[in-house]
């Protein structure tokens, strides 16, 4: 019991790690936004560095940290290329500062990057869990990796037309509702949240009951996503800068899962 506890404790030093190495980096930038394309990095060091001191017991591991190292890169890489392309701190963090002045910078290094830091520790459980499970191959098993496949892609396709968008209309006051965004206000949160609950798939269907534990790691992305730092947050900052065209939107679109255009009547 006490070396998965010293290895779980080691994935969390590693994701500490990078995310001081990220907030250092934000006070020569004044930009404390930094820590997004890192998030992705902070679960996967926490999952890679847990994983390097316990024994693979199959190819259920394996699988499931290709699975993140893919997810990982892809986010990390769209979050990255999506700072280079609009430079300055985003909206939300200035938000932050803003309530937390003076001395933010020093405060941002346990209010954003330790934070979150902890909780990518908290989501990589499943990780970990399937990296050590005994259990033999199971239906549960493809079902995890098929909805894991499907939430990674879906979030890639939603993030892509997202920015194809934003290239074509720079204009203020326009809402994407084409592609998969007609569908979802938010469907690259939904691709994340389906990535996640496949991962805990994994680790179900590889630790029994035992593993049933880990499906907190889902559970808490998906709590983050709708009423933390995504839908919540962000579309309260949509309505006041798009005003009318995100209310009709909002009118007539789901907010996460995924459905039918609703029927709005003209005023």
């Amino acid at each position: 019991m006490a070396e998965p506890l010293l290895c779980a404790l080691g994935g969390l030093v590693a994701s500490l790690c990078l995310a001081l190495l990220a907030w250092l980096w934000s006070l020569r930038l004044r930009d404390a936004s930094i820590v997004d394309p890192f998030w992705p990095l902070m679960i996967l060091a926490a999952a890679f560095a847990c994983a390097a001191c316990l024994p693979l017991s199959g190819g259920r591991g394996v699988l499931a940290l290709s699975l993140a190292l893919a997810w990982a890169v892809r986010l990390g890489g769209h979050l990255a290329w999506r700072r280079r392309s609009h430079p300055g701190e985003d909206r939300r963090y200035q938000a932050i500062r803003a309530r937390h002045e003076p001395g933010f910078g020093f405060k941002s290094l346990y209010l954003v990057f330790g934070l979150q830091a902890v909780l990518a520790w908290c989501i990589s459980a499943p990780l970990g869990v399937a990296w050590t499970a005994p259990r033999p191959w199971h239906w549960l098993d493809l079902a995890g990796a098929s909805l894991a496949v499907f939430g990674c892609v879906f979030e890639a396709v939603a993030d892509a037309q997202l920015a194809a968008f934003r290239r074509r209309s720079a204009r203020s006051g326009q809402v994407m509702d084409r592609g998969l965004w007609r569908y979802s206000r938010h469907p690259n949160y939904f691709g994340e949240a389906c990535f996640w609950w496949g991962l805990g798939l994994l680790a179900v269907s590889g630790g029994g009951w035992a593993g049933a534990w880990s499906l907190l790691s889902p559970l808490l992305m998906t709590v983050l996503l709708l009423k933390v730092s995504g839908v919540g947050l962000l579309e309260a900052d949509l309505l006041e800068r798009r005003g009318k065209a995100y209310r009709d939107y909002v009118a007539r679109t789901p907010a996460f899962l995924p459905g039918r255009p609703r029927e709005v009547e003209a005023p």
